[in-house]
């Protein structure tokens, strides 16, 4: 699998990645897509059947796409799967496809990617009943502190919503975030991760140097073990 150098900036969670020189970057690649994993340099790959694209008709058929991708060298994580009541699948087949990310994630000891909206109360139920062995790290967060430390509480990292991430009012929840817990993301925006580093470490009142070391420890801690 590849890996990040300890310069790099590391963007967690992004779709249609290319590669560049001194970043690194976790790719999304949502099945119904028809995207498949590569092997290129300065990428690794998460693999999901997003929610909002799972139906009856699609499921177990998506579902099989990921098993199979799960395989490949450079998939380095599962999902996103998750919980969304503003849009897509029922919530019994969210939470049907989400049970199946889940042990998936655990079968092969690679961290799951959580998308939730509105649903936190569904997502801790099930992380209660299923008891992962895997790290579960929620995607695109943009909650208040006490959300965020009922799901630190739990073991969960979190990765906010770069857009929600650089603004002033948001460097309350940021703070509450140990760095060993933190991640940094574009989710497909039209944006390098650097001028999100940039903020977050002003928000912070840390030097970047600082948080590029936190998110590569962060990293080879979650993912190293499985390359």
């Amino acid at each position: 699998m590849n890996l990040p150098d300890k310069n790099d900036f590391i963007n967690i969670h992004d779709h249609g990645a290319v590669p560049m020189p001194g970043f690194f970057t976790v790719d999304n690649i949502m099945v119904h897509e028809g995207r498949e994993p590569q092997r290129s340099e300065g990428i690794a790959y998460t693999v999901g059947a997003h929610p909002w694209h799972i139906d009856e008709d699609n499921i177990d058929r998506l579902f099989f796409k990921v098993k199979d991708f799960s395989k490949h060298h450079n998939v380095i994580a599962i999902g996103e799967a998750g919980f969304d009541k503003l849009k897509g699948a029922s919530l019994d087949l969210q939470r049907e496809s989400f049970q199946d990310h889940a042990r998936l994630a655990d079968s092969t000891g690679k961290p799951l990617f959580i998308h939730c909206v509105r649903a936190w109360d569904e997502l801790l139920k099930e992380h209660k009943q299923m008891k992962p062995v895997v790290p579960w790290i929620i995607h695109g967060f943009r909650g208040k502190p006490d959300l965020a430390a009922q799901l630190l509480e739990k073991g969960f990292y979190l990765s906010p919503w770069v857009e929600w991430a650089i603004r002033p009012e948001s460097s309350d929840t940021i703070k509450s975030i140990p760095l060993s817990r933190l991640f940094l993301e574009t989710d497909g925006f039209d944006i390098s991760i650097e001028p999100v580093y940039q903020v977050v470490a002003s928000h912070l009142e840390i030097k970047i140097g600082e948080l590029k070391a936190a998110f590569y420890s962060n990293f080879i801690h979650l993912f190293a073990r499985n390359g």
